[in-house]
């Protein structure tokens, strides 16, 4: 084992620090060995405080209006929040990466309509993974709301596919 001293390792976690600002650099990590079961492991961080700005905004003075006040002006509503339907409760999510079917064979009836009340355990589509077709029950009995997957559309793991409530 050999000797080594504090004094080196602060110089060099010095010359380090040193090392990150002079290049610009936010992190910066070494390994030192100074024999076989000695080593000194260094990591040293930069922490950047971004700071945005705006530019000030020049406003006109107020006009001096002389006709007769009007109604108030209602507000236009908001935008509706974008739903993002693999959110909501009633989603049948794919449990795997594959081709989603809607029905068990091209030209043959879809298993279910938007509309249609299916139960718990009803297959509501196939979905083919690695030439196997795996059968997607509804994992509650309820109303299709909405059919989000096209017939032989690729879906990925956790992608929504119909909304029952």
């Amino acid at each position: 084992m050999s000797k080594h001293s504090p004094d080196a390792d602060v110089a060099f976690i010095s010359a380090l620090a040193e090392l990150l600002n002079k290049n610009e650099l936010t992190e910066l990590s070494v390994m030192r060995e100074y024999g076989e079961y000695d080593s000194l492991d260094v990591k040293v961080v930069k922490q950047v405080t971004v700071v945005q700005q705006s530019a000030p905004v020049m406003q006109a003075a107020p006009m001096v209006q002389h006709a007769a006040p009007s109604a108030p002006v209602a507000a236009a509503p908001a935008p509706a929040p974008i739903e993002d339907p693999a959110q909501h409760p009633g989603a049948v999510t794919s449990p795997m990466v594959g081709t989603v079917y809607l029905s068990a064979e091209p030209g043959a009836a879809t298993f279910v309509t938007v509309g249609a009340t299916v139960t718990e355990g009803q297959t509501v589509l196939i979905i083919e993974a690695m030439k196997t077709m795996n059968h997607i029950p509804a994992p509650r009995a309820g109303t299709v709301k909405r059919i989000l997957a096209n017939d032989g559309q690729a879906v990925e793991y956790g992608a929504p596919l119909m909304i029952i409530e």
